[in-house]
């Protein structure tokens, strides 16, 4: 009996010990939190100042929006490579080397004088940033134990859709007070800390130089061509008339030929350059389609909002962010709730409610007018931002919380790119239907704004003679008018039918966690440890 107590004892003792966290990794992983916070919340600070940023560089409008392409299309690069490099040279070296040089090409991109100079910092922005995104998702599920990732979980969470979310606000807030220069600035200090605390701290995993000899050239050369050509066609293809456009099929055709090789090279390689076997799991692979539609509903509303607030109703960039920051602070207080629920739920009913929200959300959004101002979109915002929280956090733990520990590093990557790619994919979706809808409405309208209707042409003589009251040409006034709302009118109804389809997916979504596995326990772990 002494014997068995004294086992019992010296058991729960060693289970005190795993569960008990070291300083050291804990200072790390908050500092890792910080720096993939940065490398997020650059996607979208620069979105809601392009207008200053232009103007500053004596940008074209054609060129404008390379400021954030650049940067896509180098991180969307670098995000699956980031899993073989940290195995390669350690998660210490890759993190703190990637914030050091992310802070190098903030400071440079705000010393930019032309819009070359600025595509070049961003891109490399981009590139080395996207080394951090990953590392803090794999370093959660590894050097954390089960027990503690309904804490961990919920932060990882909150950055990875509150950056995003606020970008615009931080953006504009920066630009109106300062100049468009503190939007790189800004990264400078916090930079620094980061990257100095990292090499100081990190410390779970060892380099494994060996490596190298095997590393396969021709798998990232192909996944380069692959996965920045589908960026730019995704990003360009609306804006240039997709493949009406010459640029855009050869970067269609480049993407094709670079999958190619690179989905060869990824089973034939010794040692690729991304490992795709972690597909086999079906939690991972559900858990990477969940994460898809996230990026459509987190990157496809932080575009939309801003579109409605800016086009409809006139708002600068400053007014923007104040509007939408509704949807951060629901994210924040939602955190807790989340890491709460996932320890006392199945985390499949926990995405359900959050996809439920959503949809909910955007469905209400499909009501849209011209008149919807802060309170309209309240509600709407916080059905998002509660619901990001509820979906990410069980997403997270079912996609990875699973998988044994040496696949975590490597599905990583791939997991935070499944969210880019649904994000690129959903923008180039959502400007194709805007427009198509948009053009498809103003016809149907355009067909009742004509002579033969008494009701329009009676507001057009009333118009008509309110501009010839100030000694306009009223007749030509009122036309120009009268076309102005159509085209307004047509817009928002393009909005509302946006907003319905993204009601439907979400909804579809629910069916998808219907068939994914039971996690072993609650927190969706398991071998992850």
């Amino acid at each position: 009996m002494a014997a068995t107590a004294t086992a019992e004892v010296l058991r729960a003792s060693s289970v005190g010990a795993e569960e008990r966290m070291d300083p050291r990794r804990l200072i790390a992983f908050l500092a890792m939190v910080v720096g993939m916070f940065m490398a997020i919340l650059d996607i979208q600070i620069v979105s809601a100042s392009l207008a200053e940023i232009q103007a500053g560089l004596s940008a074209g409008s054609d060129e404008i929006g390379w400021v954030q392409t650049a940067y896509l299309i180098a991180e969307v690069i670098m995000i699956p490579l980031s899993g073989t490099l940290a195995r390669i040279v350690s998660t210490r070296v890759l993190f703190s080397v990637a914030a050091a040089g992310f802070t190098a090409a903030s400071a440079l991109a705000a010393t930019a004088t032309n819009m070359e100079q600025m595509i070049v910092y961003r891109a490399i922005q981009g590139f080395i940033g996207g080394g951090m995104i990953p590392s803090v998702f794999a370093a959660a599920f590894t050097i954390f134990p089960p027990s503690k990732r309904n804490v961990v979980s919920p932060i990882i969470g909150l950055i990875a859709t509150l950056a995003p979310t606020i970008g615009p606000t931080v953006g504009g807030y920066l630009s109106h007070a300062f100049s468009w220069h503190w939007l790189f600035l800004v990264n400078v200090i916090p930079g620094i800390i980061v990257a100095s605390l990292t090499w100081a701290f990190i410390d779970f995993d060892e380099p494994e130089l060996g490596l190298m000899k095997k590393f396969d050239w021709w798998g990232l050369f192909s996944m380069a061509i692959f996965l920045g050509s589908l960026e730019y066609v995704l990003e360009e293809g609306n804006a240039n008339d997709w493949f009406n456009d010459n640029h855009i099929v050869m970067g269609a055709v480049a993407a094709a030929l670079g999958a190619l090789v690179f989905f060869y090279r990824a089973f034939a390689a010794e040692f690729p350059v991304v490992d795709l076997r972690a597909f086999a799991n079906r939690n991972f692979t559900f858990g990477s389609l969940f994460s898809f539609v996230m990026g459509i509903g987190l990157y496809g509303l932080t575009y939309l909002y801003p579109l409605y607030l800016g086009r409809i109703r006139g708002y600068d960039s400053l007014m923007i962010g104040e509007t939408m920051f509704v949807s951060g602070l629901a994210m924040f207080f939602t955190a807790p709730l989340a890491g709460f629920l996932a320890g006392r739920l199945d985390l499949r009913l926990m995405m359900g409610i959050g996809f439920a929200g959503f949809a909910a959300g955007t469905w209400m959004m499909s009501d849209l007018t011209a008149d919807w101002d802060f309170w309209e979109l309240f509600v709407p915002q916080i059905l998002r931002g509660c619901s990001l929280m509820l979906c990410m956090v069980p997403i997270n733990n079912i996609a990875l919380g699973t998988l044994p520990p040496e696949r975590v590093r490597n599905a990583s990557g791939l997991f935070n790119l499944t969210r880019n790619l649904g994000g690129a994919v959903g923008l180039a979706v959502i400007n194709t239907i805007l427009t198509e809808r948009q053009d498809f409405h103003y016809a149907r309208l355009a067909e009742h704004v004509q002579w033969g209707n008494p009701a329009a042409v009676d507001r057009l003589n009333s118009m008509a003679s309110n501009f010839d009251a100030y000694g306009l040409d009223g007749a030509t006034a009122a036309v120009k008018q009268l076309a102005a709302m159509v085209q307004q009118q047509a817009a928002i109804m393009s909005f509302g039918d946006i907003f319905l389809l993204l009601t439907a997916l979400f909804l579809a979504m629910i069916t998808g966690v219907l068939m994914i596995s039971k996690p072993q326990d609650g927190r969706g772990g398991g071998g992850g440890h």
